[in-house]
C-alpha cells in the first residue's frame, strides 16, 4: 500500500475514533475502560500518521 493510501486509511480511522469516543462520552452510562481504550487506539494512529507525514515531507 502506498504512503498516500495508508495516510488515507489512518486519517479516516482516526476520525472514526473520534467520532466514538464523543458518542460513546454522550451515552449515559458510558464505559470508562472502553473510552480509555479507544483514546489510546486513536493515540497510536495519530502517530503512525505523524509519521507517514515526516516521512513523505523527507523524500
Amino acid at each position: 500500500m502506498s504512503d498516500g493510501r495508508q495516510l488515507e486509511c489512518f486519517e479516516r480511522k482516526h476520525a472514526s475514533l473520534e467520532k466514538n469516543i464523543t458518542r460513546e462520552q454522550k451515552r449515559p452510562g458510558s464505559d470508562d475502560l472502553e473510552i480509555k481504550d479507544m483514546k489510546k487506539r486513536k493515540l497510536v494512529i495519530k502517530e503512525d500518521i505523524l509519521l507517514l507525514e515526516h516521512r513523505g515531507a523527507t523524500a
